[in-house]
């Protein structure tokens, strides 16, 4: 049979981030490719405690069919965490979602017809570029800096692009850079979305997890014409085998986004809500987040000290002040795929910068994680890595 598939699947039999993530899963091989938390600080007896309540007390109602804008138990819960990251709301505003992933294809889904252009920072989420070609947007990058998107690129893009729909941003600990939008640009961020009428998408799945430097509010925070759908995630501050995510928007979005949801999956996990909810009322949620960002810091000094010893002299960084990647660019003109095929070779791997970038890529840049590794791993897959890396602009000469 022939099977005619829609133009939103790949027209393509190369799946280069599968083949990445299959070289990764080799034993062998010393992986900083994923973007997985570290699992020993899962919560799981405080879990577990939350889970048994759960079952002794609301077992029926957990366990049955639940509406497609979450849990009220949980949607309180989250207007209070919200609270703490400066944005004021209110239930109305909060859905829960199957993770952040949800959270976009839902929204691409509703904004973006074939055509459409969108703006993205340059390199940005792998799988948000995934998403938004499934729905035939254009894409446009943006520039970016050690502050983030650099504003006066983003203008440019508007004055060319006025047909512009939305935009969509990680200001904090962004992926795949670890780099984090400075106050002032938030600020002129929202002023210029307001300016051209843009849906602003701000993705926030690592800005709780900071361990240096001072805390900056969402953009959410900036919003004056209630234009920015504010996403983030327990999977990075709790467990990601949960799959629970929210938003926080505009009403009218937000039922809209419910009747999409309703289509995609009747609702999200109804006992993972309810669990949940039922631990961040029994436990300290910030206590359980600084555990976490005292561990991915240590391993991310690790991971630096590392970088200056075994690196090319030349090699540039970024020096995030939280989160879980780090950006690499090698100077030359390197082939990333094939600088993968040889650190693979040394049994190491990362994850090559060119799946990050909307259009054309720039050479020698990929990314690496840190806090799923062990200090040994760390000091051992760096010193691969290192000695790949120099191999590797040896042939370049």
């Amino acid at each position: 049979m022939t099977f005619e598939y829609s133009k939103r699947v790949p027209q393509t039999d190369n799946d280069v981030v599968g083949e990445i993530l299959e070289a990764a899963a080799n034993p062998a091989v010393i992986s900083f490719a994923g973007g997985l938390p570290a699992p020993e600080l899962f919560p799981v007896s405080e879990m577990q405690k939350a889970a048994d309540s759960v079952f002794e007390n609301e077992g029926q109602t957990a366990l049955q069919y639940s509406n497609a804008i979450g849990e009220t138990v949980l949607r309180k819960q989250i207007v209070k965490l919200m609270a703490d990251r400066e944005v004021s709301t209110s239930v109305e505003h909060v859905g829960v979602t199957t993770g952040s992933e949800q959270s976009i294809d839902l929204l691409a889904k509703m904004f973006i017809n074939p055509g459409d252009t969108v703006i993205v920072e340059e390199p940005t989420y792998l799988c948000t570029l995934d998403v938004f070609r499934s729905y035939g947007a254009n894409i446009v990058g943006v520039e970016m800096d050690e502050n983030g998107m650099r504003m006066d690129k983003f203008e440019e893009a508007l004055k060319a692009h006025p047909e512009a729909k939305l935009v969509y941003t990680i200001p904090t600990f962004q992926n795949p850079t670890g780099r984090t939008m400075s106050l002032d640009r938030r600020k002129e961020f929202v002023e210029l979305a307001n300016k051209y009428d843009l849906l602003v998408m701000e993705d926030d799945p690592y800005g709780a997890i900071r361990y240096e430097g001072e805390t900056l509010p969402p953009l959410k925070k900036f919003d004056t014409q209630d234009r920015v759908v504010y996403m983030s995630t327990f999977s990075k501050i709790l467990a990601p085998g949960m799959r629970l995510g929210w938003i926080v928007c505009n009403v009218d979005v937000l039922s809209n986004f419910v009747v999409m949801k309703q289509s995609a999956d009747l609702h999200s996990d109804n006992l993972s809500q309810h669990i949940i909810a039922k631990f961040l009322e029994q436990n300290d949620i910030y206590e359980h987040i600084k555990k976490i960002s005292d561990l991915y810091h240590h391993r991310f000094e690790l991971m630096l000290k590392a970088i200056k010893e075994e690196f090319p002299a030349d090699a540039k960084h970024s020096h995030p002040e939280g989160g879980m990647f780090i950006w690499v660019e090698l100077p030359g003109d390197v082939d990333t795929m094939e600088l993968f095929k040889t650190c693979v070779e040394h049994n190491v791997a990362f994850v090559p910068g060119d799946s990050f970038y909307p259009n054309t890529p720039k050479k020698g840049t990929f990314r690496l994680n840190f806090s799923n590794v062990d200090d040994e791993t760390i000091e051992v897959g760096m010193k691969r890595l290192g000695t790949a890396l120099k191999e590797a602009l040896e042939a370049t000469e």
